[in-house]
């Protein structure tokens, strides 16, 4: 069974993969390795090393401390078993779509969708 982590680091691999629209290849292409290594990656069926890590931050733009967001690291020391892993909004691809077309729009209208957002989830 894959570590919680392993999953974890994995299923921001793949949301950073997604949000930029770079297939597995062209990102497996970036860092020197095949896309089946992607696949496993963001599976969680292989761990990432140190130096991987740092390849694939760099090849997505992002600081490697993204892929350890969201975790909850109030566990007991040595029970990453028991870590539990916070809710992940971009866990669906509905998400990363609306995320884009939000971008894709220009200030003033990206505003204005912002706002309706808010009255229609209750002014949070």
């Amino acid at each position: 069974m894959a570590n919680p982590i392993d999953l974890h680091v994995g299923k921001r691999l793949r949301q950073r993969r997604c949000l930029l629209s770079m297939t597995q290849q062209q990102l497996a292409t970036a860092v020197g390795i095949k896309f089946q290594q992607i696949q496993k990656y963001e599976s969680g069926a292989n761990r990432i090393s140190a130096s991987r890590l740092w390849s694939l931050a760099r090849a997505l733009d992002v600081p490697v401390s993204f892929f350890f967001e969201g975790i909850d690291d109030r566990a007991p020391s040595g029970d990453a078993e028991k870590i539990i892993i916070g809710g992940d909004v971009f866990a669906e691809k509905e998400t990363i779509d609306l995320v884009r077309a939000y971008y894709g729009l220009q200030e003033q209208p990206r505003r204005r969708l912002l706002d309706l957002a808010k009255a229609l989830a209750g002014g949070v």
